[in-house]
This record gives structure tokens, sequence and C-alpha cells, in this order.
């Protein structure tokens, strides 16, 4: 581990500043990926292995790119029966990452005046009934143009071979799900809508268009639409999880879903598509930035998804990415364009959504936050909640997006008036206002990163990022992802004494000092022999147990380790040790009162008949403020939400199908 880290060590320092977007493009188009070193190469191996050791795996391919280092490898089976070894040659069904590939298309002949954004779809798909609405180009890509998704199983089995006429025949009369631009629908229809429209205006099928256009240049070699006659011996066969044992998938043909989630591509190739995204190579700078921006509803609330990515900010990291899920497959590409970061993974099991992105964020905390793990914050007070959180969000959004602003192709919002934001930010979080009603209070801060709230958080969080570069050196900014909120926060406040920031920029003195003191016990509740491993993954976590209840005792702010210690449960549980799994929970619930998952899988164990502790799920318990962590959504299988909300459109579009 010391090895390991001392080259991610070298790798940080030797590593070139940031130079701006469009030149490092230039240079990385040039560049000619090598291997990691050695460790970290292993270190990724056996991330991937101990994931895969907790549960059971057909195959699974990986692949990562970063700043001109490669690594891909394959485990498992792609054929079960055959004994067939999965490797990044592997191809598998992509499902609704296609949606990625069909809206580069639509950028690509929008730029060359073929396609218009804003004009209403039946321009080119004339055959598509009209509606009492009409929705754009624009709208359909970002999944506000009211059209329906899957809407019972028999619309979502489809078993014959279609060509796009009959594609869109299954839902051409099916009624809008919404009015346009009022409400995300997610849609793998709409999407067929797209590709009929890129049919329309370029005058080729889609899958030669894509061929030729988006697969071609990108060096996609082993990517096509997914057609039961054509495949290769490589291509992987699907399985669904039944009663404990793998069995083969049922039958779908993806024609019915083509541009939506009809295609079919090893890992190789979706690096190939992310470092040509990254690069600039199949769409300029100014409309990477466009795909790359969050849409909004007509009311001013983003919608985490651009024009075909998923794209939010998760502890300071700007992402863009997608999933997809359907039968035969479960797949997921991230990119980290302030980062020069592209992670691909697609296994031929079905419902593998959740560990896919334990895989992916184990991944980016090694190679990105010094391999610490990152951990929600457990707070008893509800005011204190309400605090952390909006420190937690000022973090997040400001780095992410300053990051993406001067590191990727992204841009800020107009600063405005600086000083007015401040003083709005410090009411925010002024512990008075909140204690009279925490929960309101704390909607108006999860709401203040909205357009329709002047994007508060964006504006001032970027405004202290970009402090903290100028004072400090562009350097710093690398590491506050794995240090979190709370030093992003207190270094502004020593940076505002250098510079020295106007008195309403450094923030009201109350919450100055909440800050100080969230970080003086955030630091004394770490167990240093689990700042880089979870519990459920060390050999013996009883041994652990004295130093985790010292540390958090007594305490008012402490990670949050529910989900590990229900997982230590569940492992036990399955050795037949009831004593000790029983054990383990009751400490969950004494360590976390007031957390619904710990109290639900203590009441699991204690029913009669109950065989095991499941895990908890990631998408669905409910979180708490963050030391650091997201406090937005987990999207493309990176992080748990901090909070309870809805799925975001990466898990819809793993669950729904592509």
């Amino acid at each position: 581990m010391r090895a390991l880290l001392a080259a991610l060590l070298l790798l940080c320092l030797t590593a070139p500043l940031p130079a701006p977007a469009r030149s490092r493009a230039a240079a990385a188009s040039q560049r000619k990926d090598t291997p990691f070193p050695a460790e970290v190469q292993r270190a990724l191996d056996a991330l991937v292995r101990a994931e895969l050791a907790k549960g059971p795996h057909a195959g699974l391919s990986v692949g990562v790119l970063h700043g001109g280092m490669r690594w891909v490898q394959g485990y498992g089976l792609r054929d079960l029966a055959h004994k067939l070894p999965a490797t990044p040659r592997t191809t598998y069904r992509m499902a609704s990452i296609t949606k990625s590939f069909t809206a580069v298309a639509v950028m690509q002949l929008v730029q060359e005046g073929k396609l218009e954004l804003d004009t209403d779809v039946r321009s080119w798909v004339p055959q598509y009934p009209e509606k009492p609405w009409k929705f754009t180009v624009r709208q359909l890509l970002g999944h506000l143009g009211g059209v329906p998704h899957y809407d019972g199983p028999e619309a979502a089995e489809n078993t014959q071979p279609l060509d796009t006429a009959g594609a869109l025949a299954l839902f051409a009369d099916k009624p809008l799900a919404a009015e346009p631009g009022t409400k995300f629908v997610y849609t793998t229809w709409g999407y067929n809508l797209l590709g009929a429209a890129v049919e329309k205006a370029s005058g080729q099928g889609y899958g030669r268009y894509l061929k030729s256009h988006v697969f071609g240049p990108a060096g996609m070699r082993h990517a096509a639409l997914d057609d039961q006659r054509t495949r290769d011996k490589q291509h992987a066969v699907g399985y669904r999880p039944y009663r404990g044992q793998l069995v083969p998938s049922h039958f779908l043909d993806v024609s019915s879903r083509f541009a939506g989630g009809g295609t079919r591509a090893s890992v190789e190739d979706l690096l190939a598509f992310g470092q040509a995204i990254l690069q600039h190579k199949l769409v300029p700078a100014e409309t990477a930035r466009m795909m790359q921006a969050s849409m909004s509803t007509r009311e001013g609330q983003l919608t985490d998804y651009g024009l075909g990515f998923a794209t939010y900010p998760l502890r300071g990291h700007y992402m863009v990415a997608h999933a997809g899920g359907q039968p035969e497959t479960t797949s997921l590409l991230v990119m980290l364009p302030a980062e020069d970061v592209v992670i691909a993974i697609a296994s031929n099991l079905e419902g593998e959504a959740k560990r896919q992105r334990r895989i992916s964020t184990r991944i980016i905390e090694t190679l990105l936050e010094d391999g610490l793990v990152r951990r929600d914050a457990h707070l008893v007070d509800p005011v204190d909640a309400v605090v952390h959180e909006g420190l937690a969000r000022l973090f997040t959004y400001g780095l992410s997006y300053h990051l993406w602003a001067t590191r990727g192709p992204g841009v800020l919002p107009e600063p405005g008036d600086l000083s007015e934001a401040f003083t709005r930010m410090s009411g925010l979080l002024d512990r008075a206002t909140i204690a009279q009603d925490p929960q309101a209070a704390l909607q108006r801060v999860r709401d203040a990163h909205q357009p329709r709230e002047g994007s508060l958080l964006i504006r001032v969080g970027a405004h202290m990022a970009l402090t903290l570069e100028k004072t400090l050196g562009p350097e710093k900014l690398r590491e506050y992802p794995q240090r979190g909120a709370l030093a992003f926060f207190t270094d502004y406040l020593a940076a505002c004494e250098q510079v020295p920031c106007a008195t309403p920029l450094r923030f009201s003195e109350s919450l100055q000092k909440d800050a100080r003191h969230f970080d003086d016990v955030w630091q004394r509740a770490q167990v240093s022999e689990l700042r880089r491993v979870r519990l459920d993954e060390v050999k013996d976590a009883e041994a652990l147990w004295p130093a985790l209840e010292l540390a958090t005792a007594n305490t008012s702010l402490h990670p949050d380790y529910v989900d590990e210690m229900v997982r230590v449960a569940g492992l036990l549980g399955k050795r037949g040790r009831k004593e000790e799994q029983l054990r383990w929970l009751e400490r969950a619930v004494a360590l976390h009162p007031q957390s619904a998952p710990a109290r639900e899988a203590l009441a699991k164990v204690q029913a009669p008949g109950t065989q095991e502790t499941p895990e908890v799920p990631a998408a669905t318990a409910p979180r708490r403020a963050t030391d650091g962590s997201s406090p937005v959504p987990d999207d493309a299988g990176l992080l748990p939400a901090s909070h309870p909300v809805p799925q975001r459109p990466q898990e819809r579009a793993a669950e729904q199908g592509g």
C-alpha cells in the first residue's frame, strides 16, 4: 500500500499544471496511451476482485484512462456453459449508453446545419403523429420532450426485428407523459425519434451513420448495432440472477429501441468513445460544453442531464456519464473532463448497476483521492445537519464547476453581486433561522444551486475555489476531493486573511465558528485503520470495533458506517454466525440511532424465518449531510446520495432499460 501511495503521489507531483482546455485537448489527441505504473495496476485489479468476491458474477470488463495512462482487464466468463473468459475485447450490449452515441450524431448534424436544436421534431419525423404540444430536438436530447418511456412489459419486451418505421409505431399513438419543458421524463422512445431524425437529416441509415461518423472516427473498432445475426464469437452471453443462480437472459430484439439502446461494443470501444469526447474529436469544445451542461425545466430546475449525458457535480468532480441496463447486460461510462479520466465497465449479468457504481467509486478514490474512503457524515442535531449540508454543497458545486470551466469545456454562471450572494449564503446557514423550521431550511439549501435561485451555490463556491487557486496555487485544488468540504471551507477562511477578502466574502462569524467546530470534531472522529478500507473489506472487522466505538463516542458528528456495518452483518449471516450478525446490527443502530436502514436490517434479522441480512440499497437508503462526499444524488455509479431524493437519470436508465 505504501508503494502504491508513493507512486500516486509521484504522479501528482510530476504531472504538469493544467493547460487551457483547448490546448490540453489538442496535445492529448496526439499522445499514445501508456500503461499505469505496476503498483496502480495491482491496486485497480485488487479493488475489482474484492468487489466481485462479494457476490455471484458472470463476466465483467473494466477499462480506465487517466492523463495518458491506460488499464483494461477482463474478469469471469463471457460464456458460462463453454467457460469462455471475459476480456477487454469482449463485446456487450451497451443498452442506454447508446443514447450518448445518438446525441453525438445529432449534434454533429446540428454543427453541419442539417438539424436544428429548437425546431419541432416533426420537421424531420413527419410520420410521428401531431400531439397537443410541439417539442424540439433539444428537449428530446434532455428528456424534456414529454415522450413517454416503456409503459408496461409488453412495450419493453419486443422479440421481432423492426425497422425504423416499426420501432416508431410502437409508441406513435401514446400520449405525451408531460407538457414539454415542464418535467424530466426519461425516455428511450424519445431517442428513437432522434434516431429517425438522424436518418432523415443525413440520408443514411442510423447504424451506417454511427459507423461512419461516430464509431469510426473515435476508433471504436468493434462497436455496431446489436444484430443477433451478426454477433461475433467475442460477444458475451447474457445472464440474470434467479433463485440464487445465474440463468440465461430472456431474449430481446433491441432493434425496437435502436437509437435509445440498440448497440453493442467492448470496454475498449467505450474508452475510445470517452477519450474522443474529452479530446473533442467528435464534436468541438463549444458543442461539448452544451452537451455537458445540465438542462433545466421551464421553472428553472436543473435535471442533472445535458444533451445525451447525465452531468452533475460530485465531491468536487464534474461528472459526465451514462449507464445502461437491459436483458443480457449492465454497462457504465464515466468521464471527468477536468481530470482527463474515462472509466468504462460492462457486464453480461443483469442488475449490476450498484456493483458497477461501487467499482467506479473505488477507481476514482484510487486515482484522484489518495485511496481515501468516502463516507457520509452522521449528525444528530438537525440544525447541525442543515449547516453541514450547506458547507458540503458549497464545496462540491464550487470546486467542480470551477474545474470544469478552467480545465474542461465548461462555463460558469455570471458571478453577479458576490457580496450580496455571500450574505445570502450566510443567511441560509444561520442557526437561529434554521431552528425555526429545519426541514424548510434544508430544502432551501438544497435548492440554492438552481437557476431559479440565481445559481447561488455555484457562484459562491466557484469564487471560493478561484480564491484558493490564486492564493494557494492550482495544485492545492487537487487535494480537496480527498480532504472534503470542511477543509475547503476553512482553507478559504485562511486564504481570506492573506488576500484579504472583503468582509461580506468572509461569511458570518457564526458560520465560520460552525465550520471550524465541525472540522475539529470530524478529524477526531476518524479511525486511522479505516481511512483507506471499508469495514466489510477487512479480514477481522471485530478487531476494529473498539477503535471505532472509541472514536465515535459522545460526538455530534462522525462518519456514517451504516452500509458497511450492515454488509459485515450480512456476511456473518451467510456464514451462519447469527449471534455476531445480530451484534453488528445492534451496534449499527446504537451508532446511528436515526438510521432507518439500520433499524430495518435489525428488524429483518430478528423476524422469524430470516436467513440473512440483505445489502442496503445505496440508491434508496436515506442519507444525511456529508463530510464532503457528494451532497448531490448518486447517478453514474459514483457515490451514495447525501439526502433522500428520487433516482437520477443514470439509475433510471439502468433499471428501466435502454
